[in-house]
């Protein structure tokens, strides 16, 4: 699943787009000396909702969509648009049968399923066989709140009660996760919203303690943390719920993966989202495909209709698995498992910016399993995921398929080394039956999730497969597989160890010593020489260093490019791999797009795509719509232009783009550009996020209040659960001096989107204009749980508590 995010990547799986819907909130005035609330109303909050304020709502979750304005200046031949496509003969949600209806005829196979991690990864509704969670026990005390985990005769509930407020009753709908990880299993709970989405609950619990706990990476960057007395609400990112399941484009997801056959779509007769998925645990057809065929068809007297998993090559296999178990960015929506995941998922462009993975795949922030795709065992031999895991029981077996008793047995292994097991000591230099001569406690140690911090416990086995390195790890910041053991020994003496036991290691791939080297390199030459290597092995190690040396060294409409670097990209640009060529196309569309020769060099590409067109293109965009965000949060207007004007020529009339486009130019002062790119937006998709309210800020900008009225009118028809064209009529009716009406578009956008903080603060303004000091207090302190930074908002508090309390004290 992605958790791509600006300046980090982290569990909760948010993202920071640079693709923000409004602009920057505007400069607040200096304050004044009178200190009355009023006075703060006058200096106060800026109208405009701050970048920061629509990131948590409307994070575009998968890196956003692609971006790019209509292209600008200069006579070129167009690039080819993409085919007319024939209407692809996919499984829809209604081809699956669920997985009981696989039990008639594999029995066996789901009697281990139904007892397997996967069985019982999760319940729809919540059931008592898999809940370990205290509900019933000890309320959870937090600084400003209390929230009692309750069984009921209906369920399971949380109900929150904080001073001031009603108590607000949080059904738990659905349980994910049944705490099975050896590392540190956790489970989490699930609520249906009034807007149709399924969205996780903030309180989760790790299993060895059953101790509550909550993600505060988006608002505290500190990782998983144990809710303690002394804690906000608002500390946990998941508050209010936000985090939604099943891939989204305006909301942080988990994707597909905490579930079987999840689908997320937004219903536009209903105006708001639909759900729908089979189950919360990770079924049958979640791997095998959709069944209702095969079913029929057998019944019927005729053929499997269905392929075999066991058939499939090395590739295909462990992409069976990385459909959940990696970090991925979406380049379609609504994928089924059926279809082909290169369509609609890449695995590698998470791996542009701040990346999630060590130039040798292993972890640097938060990753999952796809670190096998960097591993000797894959790379230079066939080992697939199944190799190791029986795919139905989730319990280890050999490579032959006997059943191992644990995960420490090093049948894994020796099924494929037989020779390590002759004279195991002189190999581990640990005695036989000791812990440290086992396989995995040195090749595949557990590490700590770096983003989730140190303070609950969640480890994740290597699954690079790597060599024990002690110095290397440790300037890595990865914590050795010999300190598992030996951690009263400095690095310095564990890698005396290693070099006197074993003398020279094996090297590392010189494509992950030249990545590792990056910021050492220092020419354009010698960095292409070192990280454009089209004979590399190993998919991943290539993508991350073409990333490194785009993101380094090229930026748009370069006058040269050096000539062994456009070489190696135009090689680059034939790998068989999508990603890898996707990304060398985008590198020279950036750096070398305005060059005819190069332009020719594309389309001849973009020509040649046959059935990848549309994955390839898709990949393409992304890179360009990644770039121009990137731009457009340096402040770069013109690059940020360019790029969107590239990823228009790869994907023509696409609505996110145009979006995007129109931003760019809104933040180069063109609101008539922006305008005419919202329009063309909206003309192609009248529900393209937060398109009516960015066309209604670009007319209002423009003098045009009558039109931007409309759209953000516009906006609330379209999305009846979209918070920002109510705040935006708010803000209206505050300027034209209609505090009442300004205050009821600010309670709606509030009750939408709970988390908006500068809906609260725009509220407490009306509210102070109508003289109600009680819910001016209320709305200060709820926009300053999400604002708290706002010295404003803060002493307009106090002055309200003030004069609160002399009115009580007459």
């Amino acid at each position: 699943m992605s958790r791509k995010k600006r300046g980090g990547r982290g569990p909760d799986g948010a993202k920071r787009s640079g693709g923000s819907a409004v602009p920057p909130a505007a400069g607040r005035p200096a304050p004044r000396p009178d200190r009355s609330p009023r006075a703060w109303l006058i200096a106060g909050l800026a109208l405009a909702i701050s970048a920061m304020a629509l990131a948590y709502l409307a994070s575009l979750a998968n890196r956003g969509a692609p971006t790019a304005p209509a292209p600008g200046g200069g006579e070129r031949v167009p690039l080819p648009p993409p085919p007319a496509a024939a209407p692809a003969a996919e499984p829809g949600f209604a081809d699956f049968a669920g997985a009981e209806a696989c039990a008639g005829c594999h029995a066996r196979e789901h009697d281990a399923w139904r007892a397997s991690t996967h069985g019982r990864a999760g319940r729809m509704p919540p059931a008592a066989d898999v809940v370990f969670a205290p509900f019933g026990g000890a309320p959870i005390r937090f600084r400003d709140a209390v929230v009692y985990p309750r069984a009921e005769a209906g369920g399971l509930a949380f109900v929150v009660e904080r001073d001031g407020e009603p108590p607000t009753r949080l059904r738990v709908d659905g349980v994910v996760g049944g705490g099975h990880m050896a590392g540190g299993g956790t489970q989490g709970f699930v609520t249906r919203w009034p807007d149709g989405t399924l969205r996780f609950l903030p309180f989760e619990v790790e299993r060895r303690d059953t101790a509550w706990f909550c993600n505060t990476s988006t608002r505290l960057n500190r990782g998983w943390r144990p809710i303690t007395p002394d804690m906000r609400l608002a500390d946990c990112g998941d508050w209010p719920p936000v985090r939604v399941l099943g891939a989204s484009k305006v909301y942080a997801s988990c994707q597909e993966c905490h579930g079987s056959q999840i689908q997320l779509a937004f219903d536009p007769e209903r105006r708001a989202y639909e759900t729908r998925l089979k189950s919360l645990a990770i079924d049958c057809e979640a791997c095998h495909g959709p069944a209702g065929r095969h079913i029929a068809s057998v019944r019927a007297g005729g053929d499997v209709a269905m392929s075999p998993l066991a058939t499939l090559s090395k590739e295909a296999s462990v992409r069976v698995c990385l459909r959940c178990h990696a970090l991925k960015d979406v380049v379609r929506p609504g994928y089924l498992p059926g279809k082909s995941l290169e369509t609609y998922y890449s695995l590698a462009l998470p791996l542009l910016g701040d990346t999630a993975v060590h130039a040798d795949g292993r972890t640097r922030t938060f990753a999952y399993q796809q670190g096998h795709l960097s591993s000797d065992c894959y790379l230079n031999g066939s080992m697939t995921c199944v190799d190791c895991h029986d795919p139905h029981t989730q319990r280890y077996r050999t490579i032959s398929g006997a059943p191992l008793p644990g995960r420490l047995d090093d049948g894994q292994c020796l099924g494929c080394h037989p020779s390590k097991a002759d004279r195991v000591a002189e190999h581990s230099h640990h005695p036989a039956a000791s812990a440290g001569s086992r396989c995995v406690s040195c090749h595949m140690p557990y590490v700590q999730e770096r983003e989730v911090g140190g303070a609950v416990r969640y480890l994740r086995s290597d699954h690079t497969i790597s060599i024990p390195r002690p110095a290397v790890d440790s300037a890595l910041g990865i914590p050795s597989a010999c300190r598992a053991c030996h951690a009263d020994r400095a690095e310095g003496r564990l890698q005396g160890d290693v070099d006197r036991w074993y003398g020279t290691l094996k090297p590392r791939p010189p494509l992950v010593e030249a990545l590792a080297r990056a910021g050492e390199l220092r020419s354009e030459g010698d960095a292409a020489r070192r990280l454009l290597d089209p004979g590399a092995r190993g998919t991943m190690t290539q993508f991350a260093a073409l990333a490194a040396f785009l993101e380094r060294w090229l930026r748009p409409d370069m006058p040269a490019l050096d000539r062994e670097a456009a070489d190696r990209l135009r090689r680059l640009a034939a790998s068989r791999d999508l990603d890898v060529r996707a990304l060398a196309l985008a590198s020279l569309h950036w750096a070398r797009g305005e060059d005819p020769e190069t332009h020719r060099f594309l389309a001849v590409a973009l020509r040649s795509l046959g059935a990848d067109d549309a994955p390839l293109r898709g990949r393409w965009a992304l890179v360009l719509g990644y770039l121009g965000d990137e731009a457009r949060v340096r402040g770069d207007a013109r690059a940020a232009l360019v790029a969107y004007s590239r990823a228009l020529e790869i994907e023509p009339d696409e609505p996110p783009i145009l979006v995007n486009a129109g931003l760019a130019a809104a933040d180069g002062g063109d609101h008539a550009a922006a305008i005419a790119l919202y329009r063309r937006a909206l003309a192609r998709d009248p529900a393209v996020p937060l398109g009516w309210v960015n066309l209604g800020l670009s007319l209002q900008a423009a003098g045009d209040t009558a039109g931007a009225r409309e759209a953000f009118v516009r906006d609330t028809i379209v999305n009846g659960f979209e918070p920002l064209g109510h705040v935006n009529l708010g803000n209206m009716a505050l300027r034209a001096g209609e505090p009442a009406r300004a205050a009821a578009e600010y309670e709606r956008a509030a009750a939408i989107a709970p988390g908006l903080g500068a809906a609260h603060l725009n509220l407490a303004r009306a509210y102070l204009l109508l003289g109600d000091l009680a819910r001016a207090r209320l709305a200060l302190r709820r926009g300053l749980d999400f604002e708290p930074g706002d010295t404003a908002a803060r002493t307009a508090l106090a002055q309200v508590e003030e004069a609160l309390g002399e009115r009580a004290r007459r």
